[in-house]
């Protein structure tokens, strides 16, 4: 396996994890969904005499309980967490080095599965029966809960431990959009070869992984705990913020769209009670509309802190069915007053784009047409192998 880049920068996050009342723009799950962990009667017995290892964070939930405290009620023997990016409460800051630690309620070893330690050992297996993967996605490449899932299943190959990942609606699963990341763009923000928004539940993602064998040279013995009541057409609102800096749905449907502005002069809102659903920078070219970033839990030191920035509110715009959209990118950086400084890091650009042929053409004033164009051909073959791992009824 090549050598994986270990940059990482993204992501931000949460309040306490209870469901929020139905709202045009808040996160309610609907009722009508039934996520993997609520089905129970399919998991408990395969959990049975089993040391049990949790792959989880505070949107691990189980209607209105974590899963840990639910599967505890039922004696089930877990033994230890492993928490992901912005740690098992979910509220560390994007980027933020997570430590391990004992949880203050269960008494039980968290192992930190974000800076050097992205891949839970074989010293920390040990003792461990059974793995169980349970984390809210939104769909997107560059969201690293994925590159998690990667190396849950690749421990879980190496060392011949079953693996149970339940299933959870994508609320970008309702289209299949962008680059695919390309061979010598390997990160944390995009350890597989799949576009930006891929259209496929984490259960469905898991499959792929696994039988395609990007993760470990043999598949791990992998059961999905499927959704009941979804498809990819499902609207789906999520019920806990799964990070501090994707707060509703306007900033989820955004967020694919908007995030490669991350490594540039453009703020996407860190900083502001509208993350990734305004954009704007220190030049009064790119637009009226004007915020301030300050710094705040899940936003230390954003991109222009205490800077007035001129651009978009895109809080009212039609973001769902905006889909996958550079238009934004082509059009900051075309109105930038001095683009040689529009970049501040070109190398992580390019490792959120999964190439460095859309910075080059950005730069060299080609067309949006013409790079959307390039990528087409190799979307085209993702969207047939896309078939093969489907769970639930497709959106055509």
């Amino acid at each position: 396996m090549k050598k994986i880049l270990l940059k990482s920068v993204l992501f931000l996050f949460l309040v306490s994890p209870i469901a929020c009342k139905a709202k045009p723009n808040s996160l309610n799950s609907p009722e009508k969904i039934k996520v993997g962990a609520e089905s129970m009667e399919e998991y408990l017995p395969l959990l049975q005499n089993k040391n049990v290892g949790l792959v989880v964070n505070h949107t691990s939930l189980v209607s209105n309980t974590h899963l840990l405290d639910t599967l505890l009620s039922r004696d089930v023997a877990v033994k230890k967490i492993f928490a992901p990016e912005h740690g098992f409460r979910g509220t560390a800051d994007a980027g933020a080095h997570i430590n391990n630690e004992i949880d203050s309620k269960t008494g039980l070893p968290i192992v930190s599965l974000y800076g050097k330690n992205k891949k839970p050992s074989s010293a920390q297996l040990e003792g461990i029966d059974i793995l169980i993967f349970d984390i809210q996605d939104v769909g997107v490449r560059f969201y690293t809960y994925i590159s998690t899932l990667h190396y849950t299943i690749e421990a879980a190959a190496e060392n011949n431990i079953p693996l149970l990942v339940f299933d959870r609606p994508n609320p970008n699963g309702h289209y299949v959009a962008g680059p695919i990341r390309e061979e010598g763009f390997e990160s944390f923000v995009g350890i597989d070869p799949i576009p930006v928004v891929y259209g496929l539940t984490i259960g469905e993602l898991a499959k792929m992984i696994n039988e395609e064998k990007w993760a470990y040279k043999s598949p791990a013995e992998l059961t999905v705990i499927k959704c009941q009541g979804y498809d990819h057409n499902s609207e789906y609102s999520l019920p806990v913020k799964p990070s501090p800096n994707l707060p509703n749905d306007q900033s989820v449907y955004l967020y694919p769209s908007i995030c490669l502005f991350e490594p540039t002069q453009i703020s996407v809102g860190r900083g502001t009670n509208t993350q990734f659903q305004v954009i704007g920078g220190p030049d009064a070219s790119l637009g009226e509309y004007s915020f301030t970033p300050v710094d705040m839990p899940g936003a230390n030191n954003p991109v222009n802190e205490g800077i007035k920035c001129y651009g978009k509110d895109l809080t009212g715009i039609d973001a769902k069915n905006l889909g996958f959209d550079l238009t934004y990118l082509f059009d900051f950086y075309q109105n930038f007053s001095n683009k040689k400084d529009f970049f501040t890091n070109s190398r992580f650009f390019n490792l959120l784009a999964g190439n460095s042929w859309i910075q080059e053409d950005l730069k060299a004033g080609k067309s949006l047409k013409e790079v959307e164009a390039k990528w087409q051909k190799d979307l085209n073959t993702f969207k047939e192998k896309r078939k093969k791992y489907l769970l639930y009824p497709d959106f055509n």
